[in-house]
């Protein structure tokens, strides 16, 4: 890799833009090889760079976090009127985005990565990658209402039925679901259409990715045979 400047380099590693790296380096937060950085210096993936003492990982490390979303964060890249942005929440030194959306009323497990090939893989509905929910509603539920949802309902906002799904009855208001697809709230969608509101819905786990022992707000690192797993699943490779 040829030297180039410090502010493209900490930009193209996703940390941030090159204007808010040139503020991160006036501030003296930055270091190169252990010595504070200077505006204009050029460096390149040899260099040990660092952001508040956190190195900096190259430019082609791919990163996937398991994030837990809690209730109020919205997720969404920029939004004026939301007091609470994903990502804004995660504080890593290497910019990521989200994979598959949860809307600002649920919480649980939501993957966030700097791999675009990635986020698209695990976009593609016809790849039929479970997502895996604990939905609890107002009133108890009733075997009709459940076996219309397992068998797929019609979304009358969306013109569409769901594909046929997963259910098992937890407790009389409680139930896990298994989705395949990703529609604009469609666990609440298809819960209306039986005449039941949802009262709290936790995503607990995406794909072979599982929230575990994460608490709201907590985030981790996928391990290296997760990693390899997910990539698997989405037909891609680790590189």
């Amino acid at each position: 890799m040829e030297p180039i400047r410090l502010n493209k380099y900490l930009a193209s590693c996703g940390i941030c833009s090159r204007r808010d790296a040139d503020k991160l380096i006036e501030q003296g937060v930055v270091t190169v090889d252990g010595k504070i950085a200077v505006q204009g210096m050029k460096v390149t993936a040899q260099n040990e760079i660092c952001v508040r003492g956190k190195k900096v990982a190259g430019r082609d490390k791919k990163v996937v976090l398991a994030y837990y979303k809690p209730i109020g964060v919205v997720c969404t890249e920029r939004d004026a009127h939301a007091e609470r942005i994903v990502t804004e929440e995660i504080k890593y030194p290497i910019r990521v985005t989200y994979a598959g959306r949860l809307d600002k009323d649920s919480e649980g497990l939501l993957l966030m990565t700097n791999d675009g090939t990635l986020i698209d893989a695990m976009m593609r509905g016809v790849n039929y990658h479970e997502k895996e929910y604990i939905v609890k509603v107002t009133k108890e539920w009733t075997d009709e209402a459940l076996e219309n949802m397992r068998q797929g309902v019609y979304l009358e906002e969306l013109d569409v039925t769901t594909r046929p799904c997963e259910i098992e009855q937890l407790g009389p208001k409680t139930i896990r679901m298994v989705l395949t697809q990703g529609l604009n709230r469609q666990i609440r969608r298809m819960c209306k259409t039986q005449g039941y509101e949802v009262f709290s819905l936790k995503r607990t786990r995406v794909i072979n990715i599982g929230v575990m022992t994460l608490k709201p707000g907590d985030y981790r690192e996928l391990t290296q045979d997760e990693m390899t797993s997910l990539y698997q699943e989405c037909g891609l490779t680790v590189s």
